[in-house]
């Protein structure tokens, strides 16, 4: 991994010296330009280790995050719910400038149940209220983050596109459907999202799609990304370090928290973590072929990386060293023979499906 010099990058106006920065990718028709590597910002309120979770530390590592130029920080309204859009905003209230902000809507959390809302109203004042917690008068990109099946999706995208033409929203992004979806027998994982999105294209355009890619759930690779690929769609890839376990850092039975969503989810039982090591290994053994600093993680999001330079890699992290660590992946230049061992890895055992 070679070092790059530091130099003055002029980001959104605002000159910051001083700072190395992460190459710059553009997504969507629109050329909306971000950082090759971006900041997943679930982890800091939501859906993981409910102990290690610190306001002060997610705030330095949100900083930390644009002082590299990894300047995309994804939200959503239903992380916390709301507490990830208000520690956002925290942040964006000084240095606004610097950040791509990528926020979703959708979905609603109850008590014990999170369910899809599309009204047209809904989304309206959802809009608003994500950007007062968030602190800006303008979101860069709003995602769907659910289809309401109650209501048809092209009213919802409709009314998100009433959004951009306020001056509200600059662009619009689908998440794709999850895995565990109600798919008809033989149906690739993707096709339900592929069929959302030709029905929304017709409506307004598609800047980004959000979905999982990463070496142990590559499954977007066969029609999602040649979808977006083919109409010059940004692809954020989401979960690209597998939930952590493409680190190299979690221990097979080590245990979750009750509210880790890792802690229901198959591929993380104790014998599914210890049948998945060859890949990490094989991800070890790379890294090593490019010297004692270069760390399996990193190696995961270069994967992602070589998948298209439509690609941003948007891993989750609530501590400044994982994003120094993740923003250092887009000098790392795989070589032929690394794409090939990583091509012969085994697949990922346990599944949701």
């Amino acid at each position: 991994m070679s070092g790059r010099p530091t130099a003055e990058v002029r980001l959104g106006g605002l000159t910051r010296e001083g700072h190395e920065q992460v190459e710059r990718r553009t997504i969507g028709a629109t050329a909306l330009s971000v950082g090759a590597v971006g900041l997943g910002c679930m982890p800091m309120n939501w859906a993981y280790s409910a102990s290690r979770q610190r306001g002060d530390e997610s705030l330095r590592t949100v900083h930390r995050a644009l002082d590299l130029g990894a300047s995309l920080l994804d939200t959503a309204d239903m992380y916390g719910p709301f507490t990830n859009e208000l520690l956002l905003g925290r942040v964006l209230r000084e240095r606004r400038a610097d950040a791509f902000v990528s926020t979703k809507v959708g979905l609603l959390v109850g008590d014990q149940h999170v369910v899809a809302n599309g009204r047209p109203g809904y989304v309206r004042r959802a809009c608003d209220a994500s950007l007062r917690r968030l602190q800006t008068d303008v979101i860069d990109l709003y995602q769907l983050h659910r289809a309401d099946p109650e209501v048809p999706v092209e009213e919802t995208w409709g009314a998100m596109a009433e959004l951009v033409r306020a001056g509200k929203v600059r662009a619009l992004g689908l998440c794709a459907v999850g895995a565990r979806s109600s798919r008809r027998p033989g149906a690739r994982l993707h096709d339900q999202t592929v069929r959302q999105l030709e029905r929304v294209q017709q409506v307004f355009p598609v800047s980004a799609v959000q979905a999982e890619l990463s070496v142990w759930s590559p499954e977007a690779l066969r029609s999602l990304l040649p979808w977006c690929e083919a109409r010059g769609v940004g692809f954020l890839a989401a979960m690209p370090l597998g939930n952590g376990f493409l680190t190299g850092t979690l221990t097979p039975g080590q245990g979750f928290e009750p509210q880790d969503l890792r802690a229901r989810h198959p591929r993380f039982t104790a014998e599914m973590m210890a049948a998945n090591q060859p890949i990490v290994a094989g991800l070890r053994r790379i890294a090593a072929r490019h010297g004692e600093r270069v760390t399996p993680a990193q190696v995961a999001l270069a994967w992602v990386l070589t998948r298209g330079r439509h690609v941003v890699p948007v891993p989750g992290s609530k501590r400044e060293r994982w994003v120094t660590e993740n923003a250092g992946a887009a000098e790392l230049e795989l070589t032929g023979e690394d794409l090939a061992e990583m091509a012969a890895l085994p697949p990922a055992r346990g599944s949701w499906d």
